[in-house]
């Protein structure tokens, strides 16, 4: 797995577009994300769609085709310099065929940042754009507005990425113990496994430090989702992998001897309860740079900034 192109770190006054690619937003959430931007003294500007519903499916955030469109405008307008999803939540698996992907290639790198649903896009800015892509908080999302931490590394990260080049857990530590060099992907879970087979979903996590998280799924569905990727192959020749939060899928003392019977056998490092995904004062995570994994210690190295 190669390293993937990075985008540019943010500068005072940079504009950034807010768009809902998923599930609905509530209003009040976006109207704070906004505010704590602005306090970053960015230039946010949220998509004509941020707050639609859609007409018949409620969980969507307006249409497939709206949604795609705000997304896409957004990324070729040559004055943004980064898009921030909203929210997470359903729908991007419904609009990402829908987007013009030599139209977003031609606009060249931005920062993009989001996570849950949008491991989707994700994956897909990896395989068609070759992109490096932040795995992190979202505008209008409850951990973002209400979070110190999780604000404070997110724009460390967009403006100077060079002082968070580590990332420490927050408190877990070695499933299985091991240092292991590798390039950073992955996502939730149920998405990953949603994705196999699909245009935009990568062959394998082959050479790579995957990071996992979920949220609301049973113990058997995250059973489930992990023995898929087994018995798809995917999982052959991953280089390490990160366990984020599991918020809502039961108990952890039951998770984790799942986690344990269905990782352990790759035979390679695994780090626990790293501080990504859906928890308090979540980290934010780069994808597609070159990393070290040091198991034990509890520490992602980046070999270089995660923006330019």
């Amino acid at each position: 797995m190669k390293e993937l192109t990075r985008p540019a770190r943010l500068a005072p006054g940079a504009r950034v577009a807010v768009v809902a690619t998923s599930g609905p937003v509530p209003e009040e959430r976006l109207q704070a994300g906004l505010d704590v931007l602005r306090g970053w003294d960015l230039d946010p500007v949220a998509g004509p769609h941020v707050l639609d519903r859609h007409g018949e499916f409620g969980y969507l955030a307006g249409t497939d085709a709206d949604r795609a469109a705000d997304l896409q405008n957004a990324w070729c307008d040559p004055s943004v310099d980064a898009v921030l999803c909203a929210r997470g939540g359903y729908g991007a698996q419904r609009m990402v065929d829908l987007l013009d992907w030599e139209a977003m290639r031609a606009a060249g790198p931005k920062v993009f940042v989001g996570f849950s649903d949008l491991t989707v896009l994700h994956e897909a800015f990896a395989t068609r754009l070759g992109l490096a892509t932040l795995h992190g908080p979202m505008a209008a999302g409850i951990d973002f507005v209400k979070n110190e931490r999780a604000q404070t590394h997110l724009r460390a990260t967009l403006f100077a990425p060079e002082t968070v080049r580590t990332l420490a857990s927050g408190g877990g530590g070695a499933l299985v113990p091991g240092r292991v060099r590798g390039v950073t992907l992955g996502g939730c879970l149920s998405l990953l496994a949603a994705e196999l087979g699909t245009p935009h979903a990568r062959p394998s996590a082959r050479g790579g430090l995957l990071c996992l998280e979920d949220v609301g799924e049973e113990p058997y569905a995250v059973d489930r989702c992990l023995t898929q990727l087994l018995r798809a192959g995917w999982l052959e020749g991953v280089r390490g992998v990160l366990l984020g939060s599991w918020e809502r899928c039961g108990p952890y003392e039951r998770l984790r001897p799942l986690l344990a019977d269905r990782l352990g056998a790759l035979g390679v490092p695994v780090v626990e309860e790293f501080g990504f995904g859906h928890c308090d004062g979540a980290l934010t995570v780069p994808f597609g740079v070159a990393a070290e994994l040091d198991a034990a210690a509890g520490t992602l190295t980046l070999d270089e900034p995660a923006l330019r």
